[in-house]
């Protein structure tokens, strides 16, 4: 919806107070896997939205460069559904990654507000997750981070009030460095906007395959991000995205536009190198386990 783009450009310009918070180090330690549910077919082909509501939420932007489509655009297909391979990616982390959170603490987060002020988590962890709490703000990593890999799982839990529809079920989004949102959703069977869906490069593309798991089963995200170069006011290199969605490829190195939190078209604005990630709070509930990051470095160093 509009209020996620007027949050996301208030964050990405808001400047952080580190001091904040003390810092000792992450935790080695990986998330224990829980026991995936019995793998559950989709209905193969996408269904139509029944409830006008299905599409509200961010309005119709502009064309997008090299593409037939506008942001956003309510006519574009839904991706195809796949079913994905069972288990799902349970990765626990390498002895170079950094682990944001093990299933124990928000240590190594904060809550940003739509103020730009940076408090302590609020979120509710528990039984190995976290959870978002309702008007609580987003979660923003105490650190910064540029090129990365960043492992995740997420989950839209059962229970949501069956009128939630579209982007109002199981709203969050990755957004790292404070500006570039890839989407997560309830969508195995609740279509929005496809540049608004699960796996989603919020308002450039969908996936290119929608592998996303019923209400109640876990799903993951492996990402690699490049981010982008500037020198002075001048964008020298795009970012970049790979993800791959329930082990399911859904970008293949896609280069962005900008930020997502400007309408009615991304655009870059110049910023540090690295920037915190953030987990976005907006239509929940969404839950999270075993996040862990690696900074990337060239070849030979």
């Amino acid at each position: 919806m509009s209020s996620r783009r007027n949050f996301l450009a208030l964050m990405s310009a808001a400047p952080l107070t580190t001091p904040l918070f003390g810092w000792n180090g992450f935790a080695r330690t990986a998330a224990a896997a829980s026991q995936e549910a019995p793998r559950t077919a989709p209905n193969p082909s996408v269904i139509p939205p029944q409830n006008p509501n299905q599409m509200a939420g961010s309005p119709v932007g502009d064309p997008l460069p090299g593409q037939k489509w506008r942001v956003h655009d309510r006519s574009r297909p839904q991706a195809r559904k796949v079913t994905p391979g069972l288990p799902i990616p349970v990765t626990g982390p390498s002895s170079d990654a950094s682990v944001l959170f093990d299933g124990k603490d928000l240590s190594q987060w904060g809550t940003i507000g739509r103020d730009g002020k940076v408090t302590e988590p609020k979120w509710k962890v528990e039984n190995g997750y976290l959870e978002m709490a309702p008007r609580t703000g987003s979660l923003i990593t105490k650190q910064p981070f540029g090129d990365c890999q960043l492992h995740l799982e997420w989950m839209t839990p059962t229970g949501t009030d069956p009128s939630r529809v579209g982007q109002m079920r199981g709203n969050s989004g990755v957004i790292l460095m404070k500006r570039y949102e890839i989407q997560i959703l309830s969508s195995f069977n609740n279509p929005t906007y496809a540049d608004g869906a699960a796996g989603a490069l919020y308002g450039l593309y969908p996936p290119l395959v929608n592998p996303c798991r019923p209400e109640g089963n876990w799903n993951s995200y492996d990402i690699v991000f490049k981010a982008p170069h500037f020198k002075g006011e001048a964008l020298v290199q795009p970012a970049y995205v790979t993800l791959f969605f329930n082990g399911l490829l859904a970008h293949d190195h896609v280069a962005l536009l900008g930020s997502t939190a400007v309408e009615p078209i991304a655009k870059y604005q110049p910023h540090p190198a690295e920037e915190p990630l953030m987990l976005q709070g907006h239509a929940g509930p969404v839950r999270y386990r075993n996040i862990w990051i690696r900074r990337l470095k060239g070849y030979d160093s």
